[in-house]
């Protein structure tokens, strides 16, 4: 979700700064409500990977002059690959892979591109280079809001805050008087998130009521948002709310920071064996995640402080 989030607004600044050209943005069904405010010539194809093969999908598009590939997976080279053969000009990302791998084994120590701008390279290999500064959302504190927001998961463990620390942040905010409103997605999350709401005064929680509009409706409502390096600070980027991510062995500096997000809102260690990993997804070396040893009450200060 992540990935997709970052592309709407590459995608964004195609259709606003090339209105003559149409634009088809290919992605699952389920992101749809990630484009749904799109300039009239954006139109969103969704695809259900668990029920149709390539061939099906590739049936379905039709025929393009120009094809961006910005995920450089499996799925997305039979498709470019597909697209090439009707006569489209193709183009596809560079992920920086072997820059990402000095990052991880200290050999450099400096922010790499982000994301987004590896996004808005492909365009620029097909012709069509865009400024994404013209589409940044404008980053601040919504002060008439009252809600904070929380997302305390992520897809791999070196990316997940402690979890009783997270819930004693909740428990901290709670005892200030805070308005918090909880975020997560799978059924042991859900019920975690429900036991805070059920213990904690002022918190509430959204997992499993909502859409993805209308969490994001929720999202672009609050204050602040507290997450992890994960989905959620990207969806959260999105809708320009302001979001205090808490990092550990993956770093702001891989290039996924949300969109229009300043690292002095990182909540972070600085270590010598960070980042580790560039997703999270592989154990750390001392067993015990040191990276996360960050105090709850230094978590409240960030958001409380802004």
């Amino acid at each position: 979700m992540g990935d997709v989030a970052m592309a709407a607004p590459v995608v964004r600044a195609v259709a606003e700064q090339y209105p003559e050209l149409s634009v088809t943005m290919l992605s699952q069904q389920r992101f749809a409500d990630l484009f749904a405010d799109m300039p009239a010539n954006v139109t969103f194809h969704g695809a259900d990977v668990k029920q149709q093969s390539l061939h099906e999908i590739v049936a379905g598009l039709g025929t393009y002059d120009l094809v961006a590939d910005i995920h450089g997976v499996i799925r997305s080279v039979y498709i470019r690959t597909a697209m090439r053969l009707k006569g489209a000009k193709v183009a596809s990302i560079d992920k920086g892979r072997t820059d990402k791998r000095r990052l991880t084994r200290g050999k450099v120590r400096e922010p790499l591109k982000h994301t987004t701008e590896r996004y808005a390279e492909v365009l620029s290999a097909l012709g069509i280079p865009v400024r994404l500064d013209c589409v940044k959302p404008r980053i601040a504190p919504t002060t008439n809001a009252s809600c904070i927001g929380i997302a305390p998961f992520a897809a791999h463990p070196g990316k997940v805050y402690p979890i009783e620390r997270t819930e004693r942040v909740v428990e901290l905010l709670s005892e200030r008087g805070e308005k918090v409103i909880l975020f997560g997605g799978g059924k042991k999350e859900k019920a975690i998130l429900e036991g805070w709401a059920q213990k904690y005064p002022g918190v509430e929680s959204a997992a499993g009521r909502y859409s993805l509009a209308e969490e994001l409706s929720i999202i672009r409502g609050l204050r602040v948002m507290l997450t992890m390096d994960s989905g959620n600070m990207h969806l959260a980027s999105l809708v320009g709310t302001r979001v205090v991510s808490v990092w550990g062995a993956t770093h702001p500096y891989a290039g996924f920071l949300g969109f229009g997000q300043s690292e002095k809102d990182c909540v972070q260690r600085d270590l010598e064996c960070r980042p580790c990993s560039i997703y999270g997804n592989k154990p750390c070396k001392f067993g015990d995640y040191r990276c996360m040893d960050i105090p709850p009450e230094e978590v409240v200060k960030h958001l409380t402080d802004l």
